[in-house]
């Protein structure tokens, strides 16, 4: 049965924002009984654990969604290969946390490296599970298991917080996720394990699973290593707050954007031999997009303060800074954040690869300059934001001119009304003390630059959708 990428988003987006509700709730807890020293242990970990399951996914969750003609024998044979996958990965882990912890200079890292071999085992053992679920549009499935599983593990994070268990917290929450999350997912589809798996399915789907894993290994760098490097040089506790900023960065991109954009490749795909359809369709999708971000993107910059005491308390502070910097980044995250599943709905996880690999030397530099160069986590953020917003004017190159073969000048053109209510927005936000004088009170003055911010943005949003 067709259903449309609106009514998709919509069950996706019950999910995804009880969820972030939770995430909200559960970030405010923790924030206030583990230390940014906590945090930043798991950080550095997490950027291992990241790679290896970047090694494990080889691009099988897409390259299902995009064959439509395996079997549920390919299926299986394709779910016994990640398994043998997942095996290889997590001993090879196992067995680098002994550099790891030789790296950084500090034993602590040995035992959470060891737990984590768990949450890698069933994370790489997950792929083709959650890629059937998204092939299959089972939607609603996968917003409850979402919504499940977070509250489990949220929970159950909390306690043993509360309980001493300091970033072993974290350790166990990251566990019971990928637990759970494969669980779920297995009893959804009840895929076979075969103990001699074929081939052929792997021949029929290596030409696009190639790009997207080369992809998905070429982004992971680009997407960590600011904090690896970033532990190595600058210490933990410096890691932990541009950590927090970060991520609350990405806050709203994988919470707005994250709504459609896991339902788009599925869709869409149904229309890969009608590229003009998918143009269409995702141009409306953009605009929605970019005036989404020009307006939490002016909100995060204006109120960080506000938003960073609110949520987590004084003690993260000094955050606040490297999240009004990154907060610069927002409006390209959020129009990016949908473009891979754009390439891949037109088949080409070729193109992706060459664009990401460009991105992702800038991202290097920006990088490097922000650590060695600069003065601390504030420079690295701004480096961060600014090779962000390089990536954007990047990554439509390549889609609209490379992959869509439309012109990249119509394109933008398209768009002149949003990039209008760019300029004013950032005007706004430039002259708000000149217009409101300052609040002592830290909720009193976020609701007024709030309800400044949208008396200006309403009236812009209505003029752009007027007569489309």
């Amino acid at each position: 049965m067709a259903i449309s990428i609106r009514k998709a988003a919509a069950i996706n987006a019950a999910g995804k924002y009880l969820k972030v509700i939770l995430t909200v709730l559960v970030n405010a807890v923790l924030a206030r009984i583990l230390t940014p020293y906590d945090f930043g242990i798991v950080a550095v970990i997490t950027v291992f654990t990241t790679f290896f399951a970047t090694l494990s996914d080889m691009g099988l969750g897409p390259a299902i969604i995009q064959t439509k003609q395996l079997s549920d024998k390919d299926i299986n044979s394709l779910f016994s290969y990640s398994i043998y996958i997942a095996f290889l990965l997590s001993g090879l882990f196992a067995l680098c946390a002994f550099p790891i912890a030789a790296f950084y200079k500090d034993a602590v890292y040995l035992r959470p490296c060891f737990l984590l071999t768990i949450a890698l085992f069933f994370n790489a053992a997950n792929m083709v599970p959650g890629g059937i679920l998204a092939r299959d549009k089972k939607f609603v499935t996968i917003a409850l298991r979402t919504v499940l599983v977070y509250a489990v593990s949220a929970a159950v994070a909390i306690f043993l917080a509360m309980r001493g268990w300091r970033f072993y917290a974290l350790v166990v929450q990251a566990i019971l996720t990928s637990v759970l999350q494969f669980v779920w997912n297995w009893l959804s589809t009840r895929l076979r394990f075969v103990l001699r798996p074929s081939r052929e399915p792997l021949m029929m789907v290596r030409s696009y699973s190639f790009y997207q894993f080369a992809f998905n290994v070429v982004n992971y760098f680009s997407r960590n290593l600011d904090n690896l490097l970033t532990g190595k040089f600058l210490g933990e506790v410096n890691l932990g707050n541009y950590n927090k900023a970060y991520n609350l960065m990405l806050f709203p991109v994988n919470n707005l954007t994250g709504v459609v954009s896991p339902v788009l490749h599925p869709i869409l795909s149904d229309y890969r031999k009608e590229p003009e359809v998918i143009y269409s369709r995702y141009l409306r999708l953009v605009r929605l997009l970019f005036c989404t971000g020009i307006f939490v993107s002016a909100f995060s910059y204006l109120a960080s303060d506000e938003i960073i005491g609110i949520l987590y308390g004084q003690n993260w502070a000094p955050c606040a800074r490297c999240f009004q910097l990154l907060s610069l980044a927002i409006v390209p995250q959020m129009i990016n954040a949908s473009a891979g599943a754009i390439f891949q709905s037109i088949g080409n996880t070729r193109l992706l690869f060459t664009c990401t690999c460009i991105n992702t030397a800038v991202t290097v530099l920006a990088i490097l300059a922000g650590i060695f160069l600069g003065n601390g986590v504030e420079t690295l953020s701004l480096c961060v934001a600014l090779s962000y917003i390089f990536h954007f004017f990047c990554a439509f190159y390549f889609l609209i001119v490379k992959g869509f073969r439309y012109s990249l000048k119509a394109f933008f053109a398209s768009l002149s009304r949003e990039f209008c209510i760019l300029f004013v927005m950032a005007a706004a936000v430039a002259c708000y003390f000149a217009f409101v004088p300052a609040i002592n009170n830290i909720a009193l003055s976020a609701l007024a630059k709030l309800g400044y911010l949208s008396a200006i943005f309403a009236p812009l949003y209505l003029w752009s959708r007027k007569s489309r």
